[in-house]
Parts: structure tokens; C-alpha cells; sequence
């Protein structure tokens, strides 16, 4: 590595560090968020045509899944099984959308993930909003 460091490179740490210095509610948004963007690339992708964009994409919103689908521990948090088995149906349709090359099934899951996406933040927010008591 030279120096100074190339753009790509400093963009990779920045990203590394913030990775590893976000508190867990704040790498799930992480999560969710790069989903949204896989999914809207995925949408574009079957717009044009570009069926390797599809695919791309479309494969790395399911690695996604899969990793919030393995970290959700449902002994510690049992009605995270209805939470799983969102996931799972996730996973099975982004498949389908994918080897069929659907739109109509990324459709379904892109819905369904901007809702809980946006449960997921409002929770955020509201876990570490300033309390109302410590104001004047």
C-alpha cells in the first residue's frame, strides 16, 4: 500500500471502523439499509434488462438475510420466531425472483422489507432518543 492511501482503500477502512465501533442496533440499520439498496439495484436491473446487475445484487441481499436470519436468536427472544420465519420467506423469494427473474416476487419482498426496515429504526430512535426528563 502506498501513500498516501487511494480512495478505495480509505473508503474501506472508514467503512471497517464504523462497522466495528456501531453499537448492534446501529449495524442492523447497516444491514437493512445496504438490503434496501441491493433490493432498489435488483429493481433497476430487471428495468433494463441487465440480468448480471439482477443477479448480483439479488444474491448479496440474500447473503443479507441469511446473516440476519442466523444472528436472530430466538431462545433469548422467542417471538423472534415469527421475525425468523419472515426472513426465511425472504430468503425463498429473493430466490425465486432471482432464477426466474420475476420483478412481481422482488416486489413482495421489497415491501415488506421497507416496513420492517422502518419498524426497525423507529425502535432505534426511540431506544436512544435523549429522555424527556433531562430537559429543562
Amino acid at each position: 500500500m502506498g501513500f498516501p492511501p487511494d480512495s478505495d482503500t480509505m473508503a474501506a477502512r472508514y467503512l471497517a471502523e464504523a462497522i466495528e465501533t456501531a453499537t448492534p442496533p446501529e449495524r442492523l440499520i447497516m444491514l437493512f439499509d445496504r438490503l434496501e439498496v441491493d433490493l432498489a439495484n435488483a429493481k433497476a436491473g430487471f428495468m433494463t434488462g441487465d440480468n448480471f446487475t439482477v443477479n448480483e445484487h439479488l444474491v448479496h441481499a440474500q447473503e443479507i438475510v441469511a446473516a440476519l436470519r442466523v444472528t436472530l436468536d430466538v431462545t433469548v427472544w422467542p417471538e423472534g420466531a415469527q421475525l425468523a420465519g419472515l426472513y426465511n420467506l425472504w430468503q425463498s423469494e429473493l430466490l425465486a425472483a432471482n432464477m426466474e427473474k420475476d420483478p412481481g416476487r422482488l416486489s413482495l419482498v421489497t415491501e415488506m422489507v421497507t416496513e420492517v426496515a422502518a419498524t426497525w429504526r423507529a425502535a432505534r430512535d426511540r431506544a436512544y432518543a435523549p429522555s424527556m426528563a433531562t430537559v429543562p
